[in-house]
């Protein structure tokens, strides 16, 4: 049996760090030069999970191991580095996504915190474009959760490579075989367990280590100084835990062989599955990790300060650096400066910070920019490294880095930025040519930086305590905005009133906190209103004629137009009649008689006929068009819009309402009462479960039907419950319910 030996973790000194909230960028960012010149030597990544799995605490810990911080804070306590703001601190969760920079074992880890309540999913995706992998978190005692497979799935739309950590394993009720079970069933991938967990007896507190079964070692740390070494123990052929190990491992080089043409021969050559050399194996993995084939599984305990190093260690290994991706972006702009903005925070002394993932290029101090996405030049400011809410000045961020910027005006989430005009247009020239699609089509969609914000499902008016705080209210609704993309801003045309639509209760209630907290305005919210949707059963078709006399000049439009129901996610909301009929008329439109066609269309469809709720689900069809000399564009638009909306009121509409998947969490004796509850809110149970001594339940039911449902689960269980929340799809209503809706929002029938 080999001795163990002490691993001292963390590359930088102890001492060179004094407070905990003190950060010397110098040393980690210009303290190994040549390391950080390096692409192959910087991770990208994010940190994904369901609410309250660890990943702050994560966060957390991997700053006190690299030496960045000189002690841990703790969520519940209110002192952590990432969650910095004042909502965070109260409430324990995360509300904004953060990044930091740091060294690990020679590599440069620029890393975000993201939140993990579904009413903040803008954070997640607005980050995703620009990360290279992620990390995604379990809870040891419940496996896969309902956010769990939203993120996941966010991570999956943009292929990004994975890694799992199982956290929480100090806990009596975890069990990582039931996690892995559960990421294979819920999440449909193929997990690679490269830790098993090791107790000193039973389980639960007793989570001391982990089996590292690439080198059958065994992990082992040391609690009594925050876990800062570990001890790694070679295992003993004699021992309990080497018969369980050398099965986990020769299952792991199995499931790795079917997919890896490499190791395979290897595994042949050798004739044997337990003589793979440990580099071959993590060689394998990392091929597989990152063709998205499979997903690493380590295992740990962030609260207890076990395995975060060897998570650490697991990013460098199988997760990619900028180099491994390969982005079209790199080959069209070349050398020259690309960069995504991902986010954007308003500093009380800086102005507004707009954050860059640079994807070639550099970003230089003071340069000038150009905003593809808005065809418009800004001059920078300073250019920093972010850490949280604190930054260190540097003069240059070279690329596959994260570079925070002051001085943008217009700038926001989801913009694509480079050195200047013509290299856009050189850049968009020969993406146009490589891929052979037509010159309009859209900037977004050509260079695939679309950022997709989610509807809103919540509204509620929004009022300064007097019309003297209108400007200041505006303003602070408009940096919020800027920050939030998911927060939608508007003005009730009847009321007057300012509308916020967001994603739930949580959202809107959170952003009036923060207009009173950072801008000092005491702002008071309407009721909750449900963002409902309205659509058509049946084709409805007509002609709309219109003359009009202004002056001594006659407009006049015929327009004959139909309406056709269509569910489908992928479809243009105006079609053009290619029939023999219609075919030469609609040749003849000119290109700004059809634009002033789309923008009347458009604007009818944003308000329905019964409660002026955006239309859906219906595609508009132009049969034909004739158009007198001299008619305005205005009026073409207002005809096409009034021919909709007739038609919208001769067949009728009925509403769609906004359907939640909702997974509850309560004990067994509570659960015979929720389900009762349940029932009289027309929830559809999906599936029952049970998560050690707890009950889980998986339901669909309309969001009218779970306002304040907080409270009442609260009171229903005595506080022993929990449950999560997000949005599943809009369906038809009732006519019952529709009456009951209408009334609700109108106060009439």
């Amino acid at each position: 049996m080999f001795k163990g030996y002490v691993l001292r973790c963390g590359t930088l000194s102890r001492w060179m760090f004094r407070g905990c909230r003190h950060y010397s960028q110098k040393c980690a960012i210009q303290g190994n030069e040549e390391v950080s010149k390096h692409v192959s030597f910087i991770r990208n990544f994010g940190l994904l999970a369901h609410i309250d799995a660890g990943k702050t605490t994560t966060t957390e810990r991997m700053l006190y191991y690299a030496g960045s911080i000189s002690s841990m804070g703790e969520v519940h306590h209110g002192n952590t580095v990432t969650d910095y703001m004042e909502e965070e601190r109260l409430r324990g969760i995360t509300i904004s996504s953060v990044a930091v920079t740091f060294m690990w074992n020679k590599h440069r880890f620029n890393l975000i915190d993201t939140p993990g309540h579904i009413d903040f999913t803008m954070e997640v995706e607005q980050t995703l474009g620009v990360l290279d992998g992620v990390v995604i978190l379990l809870d040891g005692s419940a496996g896969v959760e309902a956010q769990t497979l939203t993120v996941w799935r966010q991570a999956d739309r943009y292929a990004i490579p994975s890694v799992i950590y199982v956290n929480k394993m100090d806990r009596r009720d975890a069990d990582f075989s039931m996690c892995v079970d559960s990421l294979h069933i819920k999440l449909g991938t193929l997990p690679l367990p490269v830790q098993l967990p090791v107790y000193e007896s039973g389980s639960g507190s007793n989570f001391k280590g982990v089996i590292d079964l690439i080198t059958l070692d065994k992990l082992i740390w040391d609690i009594s100084k925050q876990g800062l070494t570990y001890k790694r123990i070679r295992l003993d052929p004699g021992e309990e835990l080497w018969k369980e190990a050398s099965c986990a491992r020769a299952k792991l080089v199995e499931q790795l062989a079917d997919l890896d043409d490499n190791l395979a021969e290897l595994v042949i050559q050798q004739e044997s599955l337990e003589f793979v050399p440990s580099n071959a194996l993590m060689e394998s993995l990392r091929r597989v990790t990152l063709a998205k084939q499979g997903v690493p599984v380590l295992c740990g305990s962030s609260y207890k300060n076990v395995g975060v190093q060897s998570l650490m260690d697991a990013v460098i290994h199988f997760l990619p650096s900028p180099s491994d991706c390969s982005k079209h972006l790199l080959n069209c702009f070349g050398s020259n400066l690309v960069a995504r903005a991902f986010k954007v925070i308003h500093d009380d002394q800086k102005g507004p910070v707009t954050f860059f993932r640079i994807f070639s290029g550099k970003f230089n101090k003071g340069q000038k920019i150009y905003n593809i996405t808005q065809g418009k030049t800004e001059q920078t400011g300073k250019l920093m490294v972010a850490f949280a809410d604190e930054s260190e000045e540097v003069s240059e961020v070279d690329h596959g880095n994260i570079a925070a910027i002051t001085g943008l005006k217009h700038t926001t989430v989801g913009d694509l930025v480079t050195s200047n005009a013509s290299t856009a247009s050189a850049a968009q020239k020969k993406l146009l040519k490589l891929r052979g699609v037509g010159e309009k089509t859209d900037t977004n969609d050509l260079f695939g930086i679309s950022t997709r914000i989610p509807d809103p499902v919540f509204f509620c008016s929004i009022e300064p305590p007097s019309k003297s705080y209108q400007l200041a209210l505006e303003h602070a609704l408009q940096e919020l905005q800027r920050e939030d993309p998911s927060l939608h801003v508007s003005q009730n045309e009847e009321t007057g009133q300012t509308v916020l639509g967001g994603m739930g209760e949580l959202h809107l209630e959170i952003i009036k906190n923060r207009i009173l907290s950072e801008y000092k305005i005491d702002v008071e919210l309407g009721d909750l209103q449900i963002a409902y949707k309205e659509t058509i059963n049946n084709v409805v078709k007509d002609t709309h004629t219109v003359n009009h006399k202004i002056g001594s000049s006659t407009h006049s439009v015929t327009v004959t137009l139909s309406l056709l129901p269509n569910d489908s996610e992928e479809r243009e909301l105006l079609l053009l009649d290619e029939s023999p009929d219609s075919a030469a008329n609609i040749a003849a439109i000119s290109f700004k008689h059809l634009h002033a066609v789309k923008l009347g269309v458009e604007s009818a469809m944003a308000h329905g006929p019964k409660l002026c709720c955006p239309i859906v689900n219906v595609q508009v069809m132009l049969h034909w068009l004739e158009v007198g000399k001299g008619t305005s564009d205005t009026i073409i638009s207002a005809s096409v819009a009034q021919c909709i909306r007739k038609l919208l009121e001769v067949d009728g509409t009925h509403l769609l309402e906004p359907v939640m998947n909702l997974q509850v969490v309560t004990n067994e004796q509570n659960s015979s009462a929720v389900l009762a509850d349940l029932s009289r809110r027309r929830a559809v149970i999906q599936e029952m479960s049970s998560r050690g001594h707890s009950k889980v339940f998986d339901i669909l039911a309309p969001l009218s039907e779970l306002l304040g449902y907080s409270t009442d689960l609260r009171t229903i269980t005595s506080g022993t419950a929990s449950f999560t929340l997000e949005f599943h799809c809009y369906q038809p209503m009732s006519l019952q319910d529709e009456a009951k809706a209408i009334k609700s929002v109108t106060g009439f029938v």
